[in-house]
């Protein structure tokens, strides 16, 4: 069986030293793919980087719970505080999107000045994906389907994680990472039966291991992995410039970087004859 693998980089433009990872375990390493947070303090510089580097396929992280809105419009207020910034939490935010349409609203106009703004700075996005997998969440679904459909996004991550991936041989997952990813999954489930047409892939890896991403994890990808087309989402970054209001991954990204750059995980990956590619190449 031919086994083809996107490892993608999420966070891409946090700040300088995510930047600075992300291009080295590319460049250095087995990273394939990133997803730019266009709000971001590094979003221009992250664009700049990608591109000197042709065979990184780059997205959008769409992300609507740290920093500040690109979108002027008004109605996007309702998800900020009196700085400017993102004040919603996640399950805050899905329940709200429950209601009335006003917070539907919203979110799709930032969502939309987020893609657009990659856009308008060079970027030919591969692919969507979110901050805190809010995209998966079935009310926004939709939205970032027509989203993608409007700007000529032709793929939208897949967050169906086999529960495989908890038990053993795999590594054990992170703190609260099975439950997470059980909630995830179920969504993706709905996310197939409202519109398959974006999900180029059939499983992601590495949301119960979120901050567990090691040379372990990425050999037991290898072996225990049987998904034709599968991503890997990973974190790398330096501990520079990273504080814990911004990200809960700190320290695990360092350990992320280096297993993406690692020799045995090369290693694994050719000797099981995997493929890495990025979206674009699907």
């Amino acid at each position: 069986m031919d086994r083809q693998i996107i490892i993608n980089a999420d966070d891409f433009g946090l700040c300088q030293s995510v930047n600075k990872a992300v291009a080295q375990a590319h460049t250095d390493g087995v990273l394939t793919s990133a997803t730019v947070m266009a709000n971001m303090p590094a979003a221009r510089e992250a664009i700049d980087i990608a591109k000197k580097l042709p065979n990184l396929g780059v997205g959008v992280h769409l992300n609507i719970f740290e920093g500040h809105a690109l979108s002027t419009d008004k109605l996007v207020h309702c998800l900020l505080d009196s700085k400017g910034q993102f004040a919603l939490s996640p399950s805050k935010l899905a329940l709200l999107s429950l209601g009335t349409s006003t917070i539907k609203n919203a979110v799709r106009i930032e969502f939309a000045a987020q893609i657009q703004w990659a856009i308008d700075n060079g970027l030919r996005p591969t692919h969507i994906d979110s901050h805190k997998h809010i995209h998966s969440f079935p009310v926004i679904f939709p939205m970032v389907c027509e989203l993608a459909g409007q700007f000529g996004i032709s793929a939208i991550r897949f967050t169906y994680e086999p529960g495989k991936v908890c038990q053993t041989p795999w590594p054990l997952p992170g703190k609260g990472g099975r439950k997470r990813a059980w909630l995830i999954r179920h969504m993706a489930r709905i996310n197939r039966l409202q519109n398959s047409s974006f999900l180029k892939t059939k499983a992601v890896l590495g949301i119960a291991h979120t901050g567990k991403v090691d040379v372990d994890f990425f050999k037991a990808v290898t072996l225990y992995n049987s998904t034709e087309i599968v991503e890997v989402m990973t974190h790398p970054g330096y501990i520079d410039g990273l504080y814990a209001d911004r990200t809960r991954l700190i320290e695990q990204r360092k350990l992320e970087l280096d297993a993406l750059c690692s020799d045995k995980t090369r290693q694994y990956f050719k000797a099981a004859e995997i493929e890495l590619i990025h979206y674009g190449q699907l």
